[in-house]
């Protein structure tokens, strides 16, 4: 892999889990958690982000599914933190808004270094295909407070909770992809007054 990139592995006595990113990639993925649902978020997370993610996930599954959808989150956060380095010259934050059929789903992130998670998705169903919805809240919350993001995300309204939680992965991939690229301009500027991120 070239350009902006990660490697990890965190092994827990509850999961394992290696991962790959490359933040300046192609959109390729090569992705098994274990929950197939997950799978494909993650797998449009690669592809609507641009970036090139490798990630295998072994967990207790056979408890029930927080352990690896935290965990993911976890690692996935870390991923980006450290393929982003020193953060000079990105554009630190970025929105998106995606439509998906009757859906619209929002999401703005702003890799300030000071974690928070603002999640506004009432999701209907207890389950899409495979993934406990109510899992989503664990998975943000774990990405922003390991990548150092403050992260909003609203599903604005929609009738399906397939096409929201869909919509959500591409809109938070779409904005992520906006915050971590680069301006040929202020290559050299760290992305704060503050001389710090």
């Amino acid at each position: 892999m070239r350009g902006r990139t990660a490697s990890l592995h965190r092994q827990t006595t509850e999961t394992d889990i290696r991962a790959r990113l490359n933040l300046d990639g192609r959109g390729r993925y090569t992705i098994s958690t274990g929950i197939r649902f997950l799978d494909h978020m993650l797998e449009l997370f690669a592809r609507h982000g641009g970036f090139d993610l490798e990630l295998r996930a072994r967990g207790d599954l056979d408890v029930d599914q927080h352990h690896t959808v935290e965990d993911i989150g976890i690692v996935l956060g870390q991923a980006v933190k450290q393929a982003l380095g020193a953060k000079k010259g990105i554009n630190r934050a970025g929105y998106f808004v995606m439509p998906m059929d009757e859906t619209l789903a929002v999401a703005a992130i702003d890799l300030s270094g000071r974690p928070y998670l603002a999640l506004r998705a009432p999701i209907k169903a207890r389950r899409v295909g495979d993934l406990e919805t109510e899992l989503l809240e664990d998975f943000f919350y774990s990405f922003a407070t390991n990548a150092g993001a403050n992260l909003h995300l609203k599903v604005a309204y929609g009738r399906s909770s397939h096409h929201a939680v869909e919509a959500l992965f591409k809109a938070f991939a779409r904005a992520l992809r906006y915050a971590c690229s680069r301006d040929a301009r202020l290559k050299s500027q760290l992305p704060s007054t503050k001389g710090l991120l």
